[in-house]
């Protein structure tokens, strides 16, 4: 996987990466969202299945309880450490392919509020059902240095020259 989004990355922009990969999901009928708008129950509900699913891709996985909008509820997974990330060692290659168009396609397309929130020192990650991601522009991952272990890193950039 960390070798397709290599070649997924060369040549294009990072908004190009991310399109690629949302262009990649299923289409979800407008019918679904009103037949399943955002609940609290649902976000649990997608917290739970999301180690069923995604655990062979990212690694070991817990549903922790966090506060949305002042109600607490069990809708955050935590990545113990992202196998994607660690593997890829690439700020770069987390936001543009997995965290931006993830975080779009549950919160545009299903109308399930979702933020990632990659930790680039230990490589976990909490992925937070019910909380609205912050607009790209204002989201501190995508100011992120290179890491050390990145194979194209830019040291000198404070700024990872992939999430241009």
């Amino acid at each position: 996987m960390v070798e397709v989004s290599k070649a997924m990355m060369k040549s294009r922009s990072a908004s190009q990466q991310r399109d690629a990969v949302i262009s990649g999901f299923p289409a979800v009928p407008a019918w679904f969202r009103h037949l399943f708008p955002y609940s609290k129950w649902g976000a649990e509900a997608n917290a739970w299945i999301t180690p069923t699913f995604f655990t062979w891709l990212v690694g070991p996985m817990e549903i922790e309880a966090t506060e949305i909008e002042g109600v607490r509820q069990r809708s955050q997974v935590h990545i113990k450490r992202c196998r994607y990330l660690a593997e890829s060692g690439c700020a770069g290659m987390c936001v543009n392919l997995c965290k931006s168009p993830t975080q779009d396609f549950f919160t545009n397309q299903l109308g399930m509020p979702l933020t990632m929130q990659p930790n680039f020192q230990n490589y976990s990650c909490n992925m937070i059902f019910g909380q609205r991601p912050p607009p790209l522009k204002e989201d501190e991952a995508t100011g992120q240095s290179c890491l050390q272990e990145c194979s194209s890193a830019l040291q000198s950039a404070p700024k990872c020259h992939k999430l241009q």
